[in-house]
């Protein structure tokens, strides 16, 4: 089957078991502080996990993009992907683990209506209970699972694994139903129950896995092989979450208010299993990719040496292309920090395979016309996005090169890359230092990390001493109109992020007593009602009489909740993060500054843009004042 029609018959599944169809959500979350990007089917299903009512019911599902930036090393092996689908069914207070799982067995298995795979070729995996957290063992989902394959005549045999590591002693043991401990069958946003916050909601769960009977165990993965053994020989397609705990203290679960049931299967392993293949970069969306690459390169990718660079690029583009059309662009802060590693990294990649400057953006059309049907706005986007991949290409391609001999030399050298030598291809070279570290691997060498991050202190100390009048966002003096207008600063960037999206980025500003000026990233003149009503947004938040305060904290605790920042290689190990609005008012604007700023924007007057014009190339410029 193609990705398409395995969407399509999953959606079509569960709309008639009574479920209410929704849309992706963005790869941008916009109610969650605590990450980057939307990195799994739940997280925008949260508040409902958690009690709040859907306004369409209590059965959901959906098909979510996701995007998963831990993964972005593990990419090159054939069955992970840093962008992918997430197929998901919910029961919120509605059904729970007996339909869950007869439907699910169904899907997975009918011809007709769902996927029509071998029952002979699933295996399932169950939580094995956590003592300490007095959470107890899950043979509810057992029973019903042994009930599900004896309607198709196969016996279905419990094994006691527990750990991971039990799992490659113990083996196979002719079952088809294993007990794992929590690290590998309890499921939350926080981990284990022992690393969950406090006030975060879990639950034991059930995951389903594909054998791929042609494949050998590979012994460098453990003794003997098991469900959860990462050799090739099985491979999770979907994971039964039975959300019905919350965490209230330390060894202490109390049940939910109601119970649900979050399934997450991922579109495209679901797809290859179809088709039993074991290299999920055989599926169509990704094949297609791979079939462009082979005809600018001129290799195939069933015989090639660098198989491995075929599938980096071709995840990586399809990853970037949809992270752009959600908003994010290449940058070195934020989100855009990965968008730009995983361009640079696909450049690299191609240089391995021979290809030449400047086709990557060809990818783009291919990625486009794949998801034409079900993301149009991926489609009708698709010239700005070749536009953004291009740039990128044309900023790094000659860096690569110069990099790449500068690289061979220190090698020649150094055992051991040196923090010098590592710092040196990143201030010099534009080297992110993962692209170092990856480089040193294939050359069996290793990276200095502990002195790299001291050259980097020692860079940011020198930058700072120059910066401070940056730092503190273009502020000539500490007046009082002058602080009013550097507040109002941050209400512009919060509005033009708002009403143009995600990838405005702050390029620099100038504040006097008389007004402000803000550049900003933006590659097209503002219409007047953007200008309208980017000056509601702002004059909104002066006529509510917002609180601003700021707290002190690490530049990665300010990542994490989703402050915004400019001149970020200017940043001490503890920054300021000013913050507009709070719990009772909704916060507005979470930023990275030194101030000073007005303690209340009711303080502010009427904004009022005077002025909007180009400032250079891709970057724009405000000249607004207070009445």
């Amino acid at each position: 089957m193609k990705t398409a029609e395995v969407r399509k018959r999953y959606l079509d599944f569960f709309a008639s078991k009574g479920h209410r169809i929704v849309p992706s959500a963005s790869l941008v979350p916009t109610d969650d502080p605590t990450t980057l990007f939307t990195g799994s089917g739940m997280q925008p299903m949260v508040p409902y996990l958690l009690g709040e009512d859907h306004p369409l019911g209590s059965r959901i599902v959906d098909s979510q993009k996701c995007f998963r930036a831990e993964d972005i090393e593990e990419i090159g092996d054939n069955r992970h992907t840093t962008f992918f689908e997430m197929l998901g069914n919910w029961s919120l207070g509605d059904y729970f683990k007996e339909e869950q799982l007869s439907w699910l067995f169904e899907f997975l298995t009918d011809k007709e209506a769902g996927l029509g795979l071998d029952p002979e070729r699933l295996y399932i995996t169950v939580f094995h209970g956590d003592k300490n957290n007095d959470l107890p063992k899950d043979t509810e989902s057992v029973e019903i699972w042994k009930s599900l394959f004896k309607q198709k005549n196969i016996e279905a045999n419990e094994v006691e694994v527990g750990t991971e590591e039990n799992g490659s002693e113990i083996g196979l043991e002719g079952g088809r139903i294993f007990y794992y401990d929590a690290s590998k069958n309890w499921w939350s946003r926080g981990g284990t129950p022992d690393d969950m916050p406090v006030g975060e909601p879990g639950g034991p769960d059930s995951e389903v896995f594909y054998e791929f009977q042609d494949v050998e165990h590979d012994p460098a993965f453990g003794k003997k092989c098991h469900p959860n053994c990462d050799c090739g020989r099985f491979l999770e397609i979907g994971n039964s979450v039975f959300m019905q705990y919350v965490k209230k203290a330390e060894g202490h679960f109390e049940k939910l208010p109601k119970e649900n049931v979050d399934f997450g299967g991922g579109l495209e392993r679901l797809t290859a299993v179809t088709e039993d293949f074991s290299d999920i970069f055989k599926i169509d969306v990704l094949r297609s990719i791979i079939e462009r690459l082979e005809d600018h390169s001129g290799e195939r990718y069933e015989n090639s040496e660098n198989k491995n660079s075929f599938r980096v690029i071709a995840d990586h583009i399809r990853g970037a292309v949809f992270m752009i059309s959600d908003g994010v662009t290449p940058s070195n802060s934020e989100r855009g920090y990965f968008v730009r590693r995983l361009i640079r990294r696909s450049i690299r990649h191609a240089n391995l395979l021979g290809i030449e400057t400047k086709k990557l953006k060809d990818l783009v059309s291919v990625v486009a016309n794949n998801y034409r049907e079900v993301y149009p706005e991926v489609f009708e986007s698709q010239e700005w996005i070749q536009d953004e991949i291009e740039s990128e290409e044309s900023k790094f391609k000659l860096a690569l090169d110069r990099g790449l001999k500068e690289f061979r030399k220190i090698i020649e050298k150094e055992d051991k890359i040196s923090g010098k030598g590592a710092f040196k291809l990143f201030t010099t070279h534009g080297f992110p230092f993962e692209l170092t570290e990856e480089l040193a691997r294939e050359y069996g060498k290793e990276v200095d990390k502990e002195a790299f991050e001291e050259e980097y202190r020692i860079h940011q100390e020198e930058s700072r001493k120059g910066a401070d009048k940056k730092f503190k966002g273009g502020l000539g003096d500490t007046g009082e109109m002058s602080v009013k207008y550097h507040t109002a600063t941050h209400l512009l960037n919060a509005a033009l992020r708002d009403v143009l999206g995600e990838h405005v980025e702050q390029k620099g500003s100038n504040i006097t007593p008389e007004r402000l000026r803000f550049d900003f990233s933006h590659s097209e003149k503002l219409t007047e009602e953007e200008k309208k009503e980017i000056e509601t947004f702002v004059n909104g938040a002066i006529e509510r009489s917002l609180p601003v305060s700021y707290s002190e904290m690490t530049l990665e605790e300010a990542r994490a909740q989703g402050a915004v920042g400019v001149f970020e290689d200017k940043y001490e190990e503890k920054v300021r993060v000013y913050k507009i609005g709070d719990r009772s008012t909704g916060v507005v604007s979470l930023e990275i500054c030194g101030g000073p700023h007005v303690e209340n924007t009711g303080e502010l007057g009427k904004f009022r843009i005077k002025k909007e014009e180009a400032s250079s190339a891709g970057v724009r410029r405000i000249k607004a004042i207070l009445e």
